[in-house]
């Protein structure tokens, strides 16, 4: 059973690891919490020193650091203004060399440290923490059920007035499941009645519940969704493969590409009930790679039942395309995960 609600949780770590910054012979001072930017806000604003060298930055706190959310970390990282410092509970030794590869500047409750200013400059990585802090709160609607039907909200946020069985079926997931869904979510804070409208609901604080569903899929749902992966030749004519045949549909890197016409697709990702056969077979894949089979194709569960966009029938929906971006951590993913989200994504957290 989890135990620090997630506020608690992240000042426990914030207070942590700026007192482990004073092994390095550093000053930390917190400025002001939940500093507001042109482009959004941070956690806390604070101030790092080394003699009389002091630096700004906007500081982001991350519970657990994975690579498979790493991406969802680094998405919104460029603003205007101080500097984002990511604080983290504990930063491997090979994400360290990530974060720093990527001069992002990060802190943890260990004393790993990577700093890289005029005159302040820092770099400490393979720190071990004394002990693992206790869990915090993560809310059954979390679990990979309950985000099934979160994404079902955020694709469409005027569906939590809907019945509870018709949110079941348009995630795929039993009626219970959502029955303990919206109840744990008014708990956290995203849904409650309208004033003066009992049984009306409402979504709110949209853009943390994606920013908390996006890191959660990564690492619970998404896992469970791999059908295979599979090698085949160079897929120069992906585009036309014809997935309607098979009740298939683009996912990833492929309906990035289709979406904003920038991204070469480095992997194909395709979503389907279950391992479409007849294709597999007439684009030749392979579970091993073989002489001529270089690219590699992902074959994933789809999970949701309600319909795609009419414009792209054949693509899986924006907010699973960039959460899927985001899960790669490759830099190029990550940029265009940007703009799907502020072509696609954004103008569905205002529907909230």
């Amino acid at each position: 059973m989890d135990k620090i609600p997630q506020h608690e949780r992240k000042r426990q770590i914030l207070a942590a690891a700026l007192a482990a910054t004073t092994a390095h012979g550093l000053t930390a001072e917190l400025i002001a919490p939940e500093p507001r930017f042109a482009d959004g806000h941070a956690d806390v604003l604070v101030r790092i020193g080394l003699g009389d060298q002091t630096a700004l930055y906007a500081a982001e706190v991350v519970q657990t650091l994975w690579p498979a959310t790493l991406g969802a970390v680094l998405v919104k990282w460029e603003r205007p203004g101080p500097r984002a410092l990511l604080v983290a509970d504990q930063v491997t030794p090979a994400l360290a060399d990530e974060l720093k590869a990527r001069r992002v500047p990060f802190l943890d409750t260990a004393g790993n440290a990577y700093l890289d200013q005029p005159n302040l400059y820092i770099w400490v990585k393979g720190q071990k923490a004394a002990a693992r802090p206790e869990k915090r709160v993560i809310g059954r609607a979390f679990q990979p059920t309950g985000l099934q039907v979160l994404f079902v909200l955020l694709c469409d946020p005027g569906a939590i007035n809907r019945p509870y069985r018709d949110l079941a079926a348009m995630a795929g997931v039993a009626h219970g499941t959502v029955g303990w869904v919206i109840p744990d979510l008014q708990r956290l804070g995203f849904v409650a009645d309208l004033k003066g409208k009992r049984g009306t609901r409402r979504l709110y604080n949209l853009e943390q519940l994606l920013d908390q569903w996006v890191t959660a899929y990564a690492r619970v749902l998404r896992p469970r969704l791999l059908i295979g992966r599979y090698y085949i030749p160079a897929p120069d004519a992906w585009k036309d493969w014809p997935l309607a045949e098979y009740d298939a549909i683009w996912g990833g890197e492929p309906a990035a590409a289709l979406l904003t016409n920038y991204l070469h697709p480095g992997e194909l990702t395709l979503y389907a009930e279950k391992l479409p056969g007849l294709l597999a077979g007439r684009q030749r894949f392979a579970r091993d790679p073989a002489p001529g089979h270089a690219a590699i194709v992902e074959v994933r569960k789809r999970f949701w039942t309600f319909p795609g966009d009419p414009a792209h029938p054949m693509i899986a929906p924006p907010i699973l395309v960039y959460a899927d971006l985001l899960a790669t951590g490759d830099a190029r993913c990550i940029e265009t995960a940007k703009m799907i989200y502020d072509a696609y994504v954004a103008r569905l957290l205002k529907q909230g």
